[in-house]
């Protein structure tokens, strides 16, 4: 029984298309050889994520047992997703 002055705090999960599981260390390594900035590599996944997450449709074939950040990171290797260099160019 709680004491009168605690509230018991319900967190509920967001709702996500795709489940929260933990990545698949293989994938990252891979997706690290294509995308040798681990930062850009982070920001990369992150944006996709969101997309799945949001409603995008996978790029790939998906199995139940993937989550969103297998699913970003499959596509990363298998060159579905590509960072355009969008440096300036100066004459």
């Amino acid at each position: 029984m709680l004491p009168d002055n605690i509230i018991p705090f319900d967190q509920s999960k967001a709702d996500y298309r795709y489940p929260s599981l933990p990545m698949k260390s293989e994938l990252v390594y891979k997706a690290a050889e294509i995308i040798d900035d681990p930062q850009m590599l982070i920001n990369l996944v992150s944006k996709r994520v969101r997309q799945l997450n949001s409603g995008r449709s996978p790029l790939i074939p998906t199995v139940p047992s993937m989550g969103a950040a297998d699913i970003a990171l499959t596509e990363i290797i298998e060159g579905k997703i590509k960072i355009l260099d969008t440096a300036p160019v100066l004459d």
